[in-house]
């Protein structure tokens, strides 16, 4: 092993030197690959004699907190393939001790040591799959798309790795089956990049020399996996197929009750109808196995979006839910099968079919049917949407959605319950060095009865460089427009004297500005100010609400990070709004401005003890509030975590409208018996939540 070591480590001698030009990367970062002599055993050892003469691809540089030197601890990487299998075999440098968060599955890319592949192979430098292992063999894989900020690791396939873990370095063996992949076989160069984390050095590499403000999953700075021929076809079937059964016994001895069973069951399917494009198919799903929403503090006027955790809906989700922009979305899977408690409502089954149509075009198709639950009628809900490359790195994509109501026992829908139906189109634009991005929205409700004010159009603009970004974004909210399937959370407005909720058009725009600041030495690794407005306007373009907050943030070398903030927001409330019992008095309309200011710290996040805190006062409306907020997490490295959450709100208003105190405590244990098997147990309100997955 020593000598394999040694004859890679002179690979270091070579770096690169050249300048930064993402249009020639394929031409400067190219790693040949090599068909196998022989079979490979995924044992972490490079037993085989083609890992001896397969080129290397070395020569990482640093790309986070700096992306100006060479990367401290250095990886080398060769690639070999067979009829079967694309296989990496991975040398990273290293001492004896390594950051290990978890041993959970698809728990993060950026929280343990790791080495990350990124493959684009139809290399149109739009989206691709990610793979991802520990040290302790730890897979994470996903599916990648221009624009994603954080994979969501909610694509699943079967890969295979094994790691060896040593005094200087650690290797890892990873075998790739073709079936898991999606490409031309007329294609033999791939896009390809590889990512290091290194936690004790709180640095990440990565094999070509990118920028900090880029994901090194962006393909417009990936680097070539040379074919000498082209690549095998996919053998075999590619599928899964997952049954599942619940029951419980019951019984009331006091009433004199028997016995009573109850029994329900199920399957979830994936089939990979050609290359590209994934057939799921989902029957009577349970979702048990997905953990329930954590208990926030919300202290605005409207609703939260809480992220979708049920697997059937994430992967490939960006076809679907890509389309406007947060705090606006035209498509929201969490309205499919759950109540607006989040609740569940039963789905009798549902299928979907996504991916690449062809080397530019991607689909999406979903229909799913719910039973009539808690007054709720059974509804279908029907989802199309397509997104095709045009130009270098730009998309034009549209989607319809449908949902239909059934009538139910209880009575007649009416008129406006009968169905809800949208269609939009969308442009986002990007120039090839991924400096400049530009968005422009045009979306439409149908509903039974109702036409005009029905649209919500949307526009903005986008430029970011390591030291700046800019932002401007538009939109516009007609008061029809309805998103029976999606969410918008200022179209609804509670009057709390009245008791009712009233639709009300708005218009709003955004606008960021941050500056970046790397030291060469000292600390910090970073400083960053942000500038940031929201500022809402009525139809009539009054003003509705405005924000204006001035943040810094320094990041130390260490991985701690500090920030302050102030803001003042001006509030036009438009109607009677409570914060405290009712008892109180409920805020009146009219004219509110207040400031605030805020602070956060949090220590070393590699280190076994971690502590972080927040703490916000100032006005409120016309009170004032006083928020703080503290995690502390214990991670026995790397079995276990153990954490606990604690928050408190104050909220201090002039009579008669009264003041409150809102406290919220979660403690958390996570256990790994393996790296397939993790129980976990969490304490929010009064309920106590536990769940071990295999």
């Amino acid at each position: 092993m020593r000598t394999i070591v040694h004859g890679l480590l002179a690979c270091l001698l070579t770096v690169n030197t050249w300048a930064q030009d993402t249009l020639d990367f394929q031409s400067r970062f190219r790693l040949p690959i090599v068909k196998c002599n022989g079979p490979i055993t995924i044992d972490g050892l490079p037993n085989e004699p083609v890992w001896t003469e397969a080129p290397v691809a070395s020569g990482f540089r640093e790309k986070w907190p700096n992306d100006r030197d060479m990367a401290k601890r250095q990886t080398l990487i060769r690639s070999a393939f067979d009829d079967t299998y694309l296989y990496f075999f991975i040398v990273a440098i290293d001492t004896s001790y390594y950051v290990a968060q978890t041993l959970k599955r698809d728990a993060g890319l950026y929280d343990s040591d790791a080495i990350s592949i990124a493959l684009d192979p139809v290399n149109l430098r739009t989206n691709g799959f990610l793979f991802s292992v520990t040290p302790y063999n730890v897979q994470s894989e996903d599916l990648v798309s221009a624009g994603m900020e954080d994979p969501g690791f909610s694509w699943n396939d079967r890969w295979f790795s094994a790691t060896r873990r040593y005094d200087t370095c650690w290797t890892a063996e990873i075998a790739i089956p073709f079936s898991t992949l999606r490409y031309k076989q007329d294609k033999t160069v791939w896009g390809v990049n590889f990512l290091r984390s290194d936690l004790k050095n709180n640095q990440y590499s990565s094999w070509t020399h990118m920028p900090t403000n880029f994901n090194f999953y962006d393909f417009g700075y990936s680097g070539a996996l040379v074919w000498p021929e082209p690549p095998p076809a996919p053998s075999g079937l590619n599928g899964s197929f997952i049954p599942y059964m619940t029951g419980g016994l019951a019984s009331d001895r006091e009433a004199g009750k028997p016995l009573t069973g109850n029994f329900n069951g199920g399957f979830d399917g994936k089939l990979a109808v050609s290359p590209s494009l994934n057939l799921d198919v989902t029957v009577n799903p349970d979702f048990s196995q997905i953990e329930v929403d954590r208990q926030v503090t919300n202290l605005t006027r409207f609703n939260i979006f809480f992220p979708e955790r049920r697997t059937f809906f994430l992967e490939n989700d960006d076809l679907f839910s890509g389309y406007g922009i947060p705090p606006i979305r035209p498509f929201y899977s969490r309205r499919i099968g759950l109540d607006p408690e989040g609740r569940q409502i039963p789905i009798i089954g549902g299928l979907r079919l996504s991916g690449n149509l062809d080397q530019r075009t991607r689909i999406g198709l979903m229909n799913i049917q719910t039973l009539a639950a808690r007054g709720y009628r059974a509804q279908n809900y029907t989802a199309a949407t397509f997104n095709t490359r045009v130009q270098a790195r730009s998309l034009v994509k549209g989607y319809f959605l449908n949902r239909q109501s059934f009538q139910g026992k209880d009575g007649d829908a009416t008129d406006t319950d009968a169905f809800g139906r949208n269609l939009g189109l969308q442009y986002d634009f990007t120039d090839k060095p991924g400096k400049w991005s530009t968005w422009t929205g045009f979306h439409k409700s149908f509903k039974p009865d109702i036409s005009g004010a029905d649209m919500y159009l949307n526009g903005g603009i986008m430029y970011a460089t390591k030291p700046w970004q800019v932002i401007v974004d538009y939109s516009d909210v007609g008061v029809n427009y309805h998103t029976d399937m999606g969410f918008v959370n200022r179209i609804e407005n509670y009057d709390a004297l009245a008791d009712t909720s009233i639709r009300k058009a708005f218009r709003q725009t955004y606008n960021n500005l941050q500056h970046r600041i790397f030291p060469e030495g000292g600390r910090f690794g970073q400083h960053r100010i942000e500038l940031e407005n929201f500022t809402v306007w009525n139809q009539d373009f009054s003003l509705n609400e405005s924000n204006l907050t001035l943040t810094y943030e320094g990041v130390f070398r260490n991985t701690a990070n500090i920030a302050f903030d102030g803001s003042f927001t001006r509030n036009n409330l438009p109607f009677h709004t409570r914060f405290t019992a009712d008892r109180y008095l409920p805020l009146p309309p009219g004219r509110y401005d207040h400031l605030q200011a805020g602070a956060s710290f949090s220590t070393d996040g590699r280190k076994r003890l971690i502590f972080s805190s927040e703490l916000r006062a100032g006005g409120f409306f016309n009170g004032r509030i006083l928020q703080a907020s503290a995690t502390l997490t214990w991670r026995a490295q790397p079995w276990g975590n153990f954490s606990i959450y604690a928050e408190q709100a104050r909220l201090h208003f002039p009579e008669p409208y009264g003041k409150t105190s809102l406290l919220l405590f979660a403690p958390r244990i996570e256990v790994n018996f393996s790296n397939n098997l993790f129980w976990t147990t969490f304490l929010q309100g009064i309920g106590l939540q536990s769940q071990l997955l295999a």
